[in-house]
């Protein structure tokens, strides 16, 4: 869970017994996109829809969506690359993902 310390400008991570740091990325990212006015689903992605997942916009209104079946690891990639395509400056990132979000390098 991410908490803001007193008399810093950034989040810092605060360790919840029992949670990985990927299910903590996750429930990062997860919020992240809920401040963002994203919306994040996981559905069945087979058929004519299969693959991992990604941003769609659904009458104007952006949208993640991730096949239901995949790891949290996989879940936290799909996540980060959607999410990477914001505009990130004005949001405060906790520990957790900004790594996460740092633009690709060829």
């Amino acid at each position: 869970m991410a908490t803001r310390a007193k008399g810093r400008s950034s989040k810092t991570s605060k360790a919840a017994p029992g949670k990985s740091p990927l299910d903590r990325q996750l429930e990062g990212l997860e919020a992240l996109a809920g401040e963002l006015g994203v919306t994040v689903s996981y559905e069945s992605m087979t058929g004519i829809v299969a693959g991992s997942g990604g941003l769609c916009r659904v009458k104007g209104s952006y949208r993640i969506i991730i096949d239901r079946r995949l790891q949290p690891r996989d879940r936290v990639q799909v996540l980060s690359d959607a999410l990477r395509r914001f505009d990130l400056g004005a949001v405060e990132l906790s520990d957790d993902v900004r790594p996460l979000l740092l633009p690709l390098t060829a």
